[in-house]
């Protein structure tokens, strides 16, 4: 499964979004059932990021994000989200 996460950043905030967005995904990494990720920028519309990552299944998601390290990671990243549903199983 994968989850995508859309994240509107301002101009002022990049730089520090980009630097918690690291700090993330090295979280992430030292989750089981975690296969990758990765940041994007769109490129018709610098503001909006997304952030794509790959997991093991729905379980490794939740038990991922429920981390206490990812959660305190996650904070400064997540406050940019857009408030849609991000998580897709593959076939």
């Amino acid at each position: 499964m994968f989850a995508v996460t859309r994240l509107r950043v301002a101009d002022d905030d990049v730089a520090a979004f980009r630097t918690a967005t690291d700090e993330l995904l090295a979280a992430l990494r030292t989750r089981p059932g975690f296969l990758g990720g990765e940041l994007g920028r769109a490129a018709d519309e610098p503001e909006l990021f997304a952030l794509c990552t790959r997991w093991e299944g729905v379980g490794a998601y939740r038990r991922g994000l429920s981390a206490a390290e990812v959660k305190i990671a996650g904070a400064p990243v997540w406050v940019h989200a857009l408030d849609e549903p991000g998580v897709y199983l593959t076939d």
